[in-house]
């Protein structure tokens, strides 16, 4: 069930407000903005179940008492910080395609996307990808359905680009393999030897446009060649 908590009240607020105009950022963004930043960490280097909410509380400065008033639980910081992130990376992403027309460019555009957010929020990624399947019940709903349309997006643009281009391959294949080149990155990343955003985005582009491109070539040989082998084994019976 969806949580009623004082915060979760004042989020639902927030939405009317900005579903009715420009608004300011408040006091409560700001200070929503740092416990969250303090949860992340938390959960990030003590891992989620072995969190409590005193170690939040410590973390970020807020009273347990006060910390208990503005959140029910650990979980509902979790759901909070898989919110905004999942719903910023949808917003900043749908800004940029609605500048670009090109099909191969979209796609690079979302890699692109991906990765800047994820590089300058590696303890969120970590979070994110590590705690996956905790939330339940309201919470879980919530966070899912955010995510399937962050995956349905990517679907659509990797349809798209097959049809642009004549191309034949599995999209979701092709989406799942990218999510894993793209999620796994805060494992290995180093700034002081690997690329910046951009520069690791072109790579990525590149790598996984040509894969899908040399995959579908298999695909239309293979397809060739099955049918060049019905016609000649028809051609054999009929005595031509």
């Amino acid at each position: 069930m969806a949580s009623t908590s004082p915060i979760s009240l004042q989020l639902q607020r927030r939405r009317r407000e900005l579903e009715s105009g420009p608004r300011l950022e408040t006091r409560f963004d700001r200070r929503l903005a740092k416990i969250l930043v303090h949860a992340t960490n938390v959960f990030c280097e003590k891992g989620y179940a072995a969190a409590s909410m005193r170690d939040l509380s410590r973390a970020s400065g807020v009273s347990l008492s006060n910390l208990y008033y503005y959140f029910e639980s650990k979980e509902e910081l979790l759901f909070l910080i898989q919110k905004d992130t999942f719903t910023t990376i949808v917003a900043r992403l749908r800004e940029r395609l609605d500048e670009i027309d090109d099909p191969a460019e979209r796609i690079r555009a979302f890699i692109l996307n991906h990765l800047e957010y994820f590089l300058a929020n590696q303890k969120a990624m970590k979070v994110l990808s590590h705690e996956d399947e905790v939330l339940e019940n309201g919470f879980g709903s919530e966070i899912a359905a955010i995510k399937r349309e962050y995956y349905r997006i990517c679907v659509e643009l990797l349809d798209n680009y097959k049809h642009a281009r004549g191309l034949e391959f599995s999209s979701r294949t092709a989406v799942l393999s990218l999510f894993g080149m793209m999620n796994w990155i805060y494992t290995w990343y180093n700034p002081r030897v690997d690329a910046d955003a951009r520069e690791l985005a072109r790579d990525m582009g590149d790598i996984f446009l040509q894969g899908i491109g040399a995959t579908s070539g298999k695909e239309s040989r293979k397809k060739k060649t099955a049918f060049s082998k019905r016609h000649h084994t028809l051609r054999l019976r009929k005595g031509v």
